[in-house]
């Protein structure tokens, strides 16, 4: 099985895929900013949460000790929380998305052009550039290595120097066959 990618398109594929399940996964994790409510460790993300207050009985907060998302997108507690929420979604998905393109030409032969390496390295850019604990700085660092390292490897990725020619090489076989089909018909 003969890949599209050289070796440094194979080094991007496995780093894109290692940046994309890196900010996926803080994506989904509550631990990005720490502090204390009420005596006790709180911490969130955009749409995650533990160790949360919430009203009781004849208005006391009391503090719901464990880790949940929000009862609904309008839930979330500020319009700026939502919007990071959809634009790292977002972000995240199309780091996947490139990911995945970038493992396939691993195994595909005529996948990834040297132009095609380079649109998704802009891809990664654009993905990587939305994301204070440990699944922050796995966003953070995450988006960073997408951004910097992936795009730059990404103009190195593909084995091709052009666009997959598919009609110019069923052109040539067409041509091909039509020199032969003309040569026996000949006289």
């Amino acid at each position: 099985m003969k890949s599209s990618l050289t070796l440094v398109g194979t080094l991007w594929a496995f780093l894109s895929l290692v940046t994309a399940v890196a900010s996926s996964t803080s994506y989904f994790l509550p631990y990005w900013l720490f502090g204390s409510q009420l005596g006790k460790p709180v911490s969130f993300s955009t749409f995650r949460r533990c160790n949360y207050p919430v009203r009781g009985e004849g208005h006391n907060l009391i503090m719901v000790e464990e880790c949940g998302r929000y009862a609904s997108f309008s839930a979330i507690p500020s319009l700026a929380w939502q919007m990071c929420t959809v634009v790292t979604g977002a972000g995240c998905a199309l780091l996947l998305l490139v990911a995945l393109a970038a493992v396939l030409g691993c195994c595909m032969e005529e996948l990834i052009s040297r132009m095609m390496g380079r649109c998704m390295g802009a891809a990664q850019f654009v993905g990587g550039t939305c994301q204070l604990g440990w699944a922050y700085y796995c966003a953070g660092g995450g988006a960073a290595a997408a951004m910097l390292i992936c795009t730059w490897l990404s103009c190195f990725a593909g084995r091709n120097s052009k666009p997959v020619m598919l009609v110019e090489s069923i052109m040539k076989n067409t041509n091909s066959y039509a020199m032969e089909l003309d040569h026996c018909l000949k006289p």
